[in-house]
């Protein structure tokens, strides 16, 4: 009386299936790129938008000395 293969082979195909689903979501890649919205006026670069103050600060000082935090970064002028 033993279970058979066919319960088995069931059971993978559903594990597959799920696997499947889950791969097809898309890449973390893709939503990368798009919350990549703050952009350095001076050398182009992209931050995320989740990027503070602070960090907009330190690339200004590190990489562009002579210009002040807001003519890298306009957004932030209040």
């Amino acid at each position: 009386m033993g279970g058979g293969n066919g319960q088995k082979a069931k059971m993978a195909r559903e594990k597959n299936s799920e696997k499947q689903k889950a791969a097809n979501k898309g890449s973390q890649l893709d939503s990368n790129k798009k919350a990549m919205s703050i952009q350095c006026k001076v050398c182009m670069q992209t931050f995320m938008c989740t990027t503070s103050e602070v960090k907009c600060k330190e690339h200004a000082e590190a990489k562009h000395p002579k210009s002040d935090l807001y003519t890298c970064f306009p957004h932030l002028k209040k």
